[in-house]
């Protein structure tokens, strides 16, 4: 459980101590917002940095970028895009319930409002929330358990988000599958109609940087199966000594990481 903030050490030490004792997670002692947390901090770590590849496929079309990212608690994350040429230096910084993006075309730094954050990621089927590993996720719904499956040994849980009522969101619902590990395996972007929109899966699950990781992961339009984006993590660091200032939106203009 390394990575797992400290607020939340004590429900997971009680699932695990389920887990050990049946052999699978009791859907009664199962927290859902407390499993969406674990698994938000096992991605996150209490920090980390990443190098990605990201694919934007389309029916006519396919490019790819390179990407670096770095992340820290709940409420900070950085990436920035290291190739192709001309997409180099873009980045995003994600910092106390801010963000803000850097083009350097324009040599601008720009505040993303919120009505912004479920929108592409440039141009990609990824949302700017989804990119900066957001987790309001955690404030703006209510969790609930409604099932769970075994896949490949695992008991995977099973978890509907329904957002507050007065939550700045775009989806009706979303769902989320979530390992017995904490890695996610799933999740479900609903329309306030009921209807499934888009979905993230995870298609490579494997050791990286310490931990169970998904190395791939792939979101798409459930009506456009032509058109998705992968995003593939070359490698992964988890729990550094990360240098100050990274966080900073001098830093997003003129990296010096």
């Amino acid at each position: 459980m390394e990575g797992v903030s400290r607020g939340t050490m004590r429900t997971l030490l009680l699932l695990w101590a389920a887990l050990s004792s049946s052999g699978l997670l009791a859907a009664e002692v199962v927290d859902a917002r407390e499993m969406v947390r674990a698994a938000m901090d096992h991605w996150r770590g209490t920090n980390s940095y990443s190098e990605m590849t990201m694919t934007i496929h389309r029916a006519d079309w396919q490019r790819s970028m390179s990407m670096r990212a770095w992340s820290e608690g709940d409420q900070l994350s950085l990436v920035r895009v290291t190739a192709p040429k001309k997409d180099k230096g873009n980045g995003t910084l994600l910092k106390d319930r801010g963000m803000w993006s850097f083009s350097p075309k324009i040599n601008r730094i720009i505040k993303i409002p919120s009505s912004m954050m479920s929108q592409g990621w440039m141009g990609s089927d990824f949302s700017n929330k989804d990119i900066s590993k957001s987790t309001d996720i955690l404030e703006q719904y209510e969790h609930s358990l409604s099932g769970q499956e075994q896949v490949d040994g695992h008991t995977v849980y099973i978890i509907e988000a329904i957002p507050h009522e007065d939550a700045p969101v775009v989806w009706g619902k979303e769902v989320l599958k979530i390992r017995d590990d904490f890695v996610l395996l799933e999740e479900q972007y609903w329309d306030q109609d009921g209807e499934l929109v888009k979905v993230m899966r995870a298609r490579d699950v494997v050791e990286m940087g310490g931990r169970m990781v998904a190395r791939v992961l792939r979101m798409g339009k459930v009506d456009s199966k032509d058109e998705w984006t992968e995003l593939t993590v070359t490698s992964i660091a988890f729990d550094l000594d990360l240098p100050s200032g990274i966080f900073t939106l001098s830093n997003l203009r003129n990296p010096r990481q």
